[in-house]
C-alpha cells in the first residue's frame, strides 16, 4: 500500500513569477513524511520523549515540470530501509492532470538526543537493526511504530 496526501498550493508558496518556490517543494515532502508517520499512528511526540528525534541528513529535490498558484499536487511516500544507521523516502510529486512535477529524496535517522553529538546509539539488544537505526521506545526499527509505518506506506527493503 502506498501513502499519499493532497496539497493545495497557496500563495505564500509561490514566487514573483507564480511559480511554486524550491522552499515549498521541500515543505511538501516534509508535510507528506509527517502525515503519513501520523496516519500510521506513530507519535512524534512520543518518539521524542523516549530519547529519539528525527534527522534529515540529505534533500535532493529534482524538478521535471512546473507547479503553479491555483495548483494542487499529490505528494506519496516510499520508506526504504538500508543495512546502515539510515533510511530513504522518496517522494513524487504529481500534479492533478497525471504530471510528475517532481521528485524528492530524503536521507534521515533517527538521532539519539541524549548522547553526545557524534556518537550513534549502540544498537538496541546488541543487534544490528534493518535500519540500523534504533526503534521507538528502545524496540527493533522493525517492530512498533516503524511496522505501523510499513503496513501504511510503500516500504521497501534496499538490496
Amino acid at each position: 500500500m502506498s501513502f499519499s496526501t493532497r496539497i493545495e498550493i497557496r500563495v505564500s508558496d509561490l514566487d514573483p513569477q507564480l511559480h511554486v518556490t524550491g522552499a515549498a517543494y521541500h515543505q511538501f515532502a516534509d508535510h507528506a513524511r509527517f502525515a503519513c508517520v501520523q496516519a500510521a499512528g506513530v507519535s512524534v511526540d512520543e518518539l521524542i520523549a523516549s530519547g529519539l528525534g528525527p534527522v534529515n541528513l540529505e534533500t535532493v529535490l529534482r524538478f521535471q515540470r512546473e507547479l503553479r498558484g491555483g495548483d494542487t499536487v499529490d505528494v506519496s511516500c516510499a520508506w526504504q530501509w538500508g543495512d546502515g544507521k539510515t533510511y530513504r523516502v522518496e517522494h513524487v510529486l504529481t500534479r492533478a492532470d497525471g504530471v510528475v512535477a517532481a521528485t524528492v529524496t530524503n536521507v534521515s535517522g533517527l538521532l539519539d538526543l541524549a548522547a553526545p553529538r557524534g556518537r550513534p546509539r549502540a544498537a538496541v539488544g546488541g543487534t544490528r537493526e534493518p535500519s540500523g537505526v534504533a526503534g521507538v521506545a528502545g524496540r527493533r526499527a522493525g517492530s512498533g511504530g516503524c511496522r505501523r509505518i510499513a503496513g501504511l506506506c510503500r516500504w521497501t527493503a534496499k538490496g
